[in-house]
């Protein structure tokens, strides 16, 4: 079992010192055997149990090119991208740049993308589902292609490239893994098993024959494009309550084990509360270790 930490509030830093506080807490996870190290894709903050649209929020990637510089092990990446910010070509290049001068440590998270407040207050397009999806297919393809020796034009509904050339490629190989974020059976799970190395199912509030069935429809749109399911890294997010620091960690071992019986490989979390060096050092020290062998 891998586990790997998100950082999608940025509220907590004392004195305002955004900058000091994420440095401690990346490199904190960096030094507890956390497996991976993520960023939402997002420019406004989602409400919620997150917090109101005015909250503190860093742009991505741009936060993902800080922690390679700071960080040694952990892997990166977006959980997820959203495809109507960037253009591919663009967006392959900076994945690339980070995965080069990280090491080798990226994950290219993407997905459809979904927060149509924050794009029509910073005058992002938000074309409707359908076009939004057929944009994250063929960006799919561009990445693929791009990472391979094929600089051949791409000629889309919704992209061209004259020369989707990539140099340097990647230090990860054959290239960083694709996770694709989300549940959609149609779309999403089968998208996965044409273009994915790996999957993100949220598992808050959701219940287990759920998440079950879910797999079990990964699994499907695996054996109709002859893909082993079992190339499908399966991650879930994971949000530990407001309670973490007056209680044991037993709960949040029990839910793993049962996680990992669902087949999930890689745990993501995040906290309902305060980000703090105290708190993920002892997630480092007290889950970890006791998950590591499921």
């Amino acid at each position: 079992m891998r586990i790997g930490l998100q950082m999608p509030i940025f509220s907590f830093a004392e004195d305002g010192n955004l900058k000091g506080w994420i440095k401690d807490i990346a490199q904190t996870a960096d030094e507890n055997n956390f497996y991976s190290l993520w960023m939402m894709d997002h420019f406004f903050q989602l409400g919620m149990w997150l917090g109101p649209p005015e909250e503190p929020m860093l742009e991505g990637y741009s936060t993902l090119g800080y922690f390679a510089g700071i960080t040694e092990r952990v892997k990166l990446g977006l959980m997820v991208g959203g495809v109507i910010y960037r253009t591919p070509g663009l967006l392959v290049k900076t994945v690339t740049t980070i995965d080069v001068l990280s090491g080798g440590r990226t994950y290219f998270g993407i997905g459809a993308a979904w927060y149509d407040f924050e794009a029509k207050s910073l005058g992002f397009p938000f074309p409707s589902t359908k076009i939004r999806f057929e944009m994250l297919e063929e960006t799919l393809k561009i990445a693929h292609k791009m990472w391979s020796d094929d600089n051949s034009p791409f000629n889309g509904v919704h992209y061209q490239l004259e020369k989707p050339m990539c140099n340097p490629q990647p230090t990860s190989r054959p290239h960083p893994p694709v996770l694709i974020g989300g549940m959609g059976e149609k779309k999403t799970l089968c998208f996965v098993a044409q273009y994915g190395d790996a999957c993100n199912l949220h598992s808050r509030d959701v219940p287990y024959d759920v998440l079950r069935h879910k797999l079990d429809v990964l699994k499907q749109h695996c054996d109709d494009v002859g893909r082993p399911y079992e190339e499908i890294e399966k991650t879930t997010l994971y949000t530990v309550d407001s309670e973490f620091d007056k209680t044991d960690v037993s709960n949040i071992i029990n839910k793993f084990t049962e996680l990992s019986e669902l087949g999930f490989q890689h745990i993501i979390i995040n906290f309902e509360h305060d980000y703090s060096v105290k708190d993920v050092e002892r997630i480092g020290r007290e889950v970890i270790p006791a998950v590591a062998e499921l």
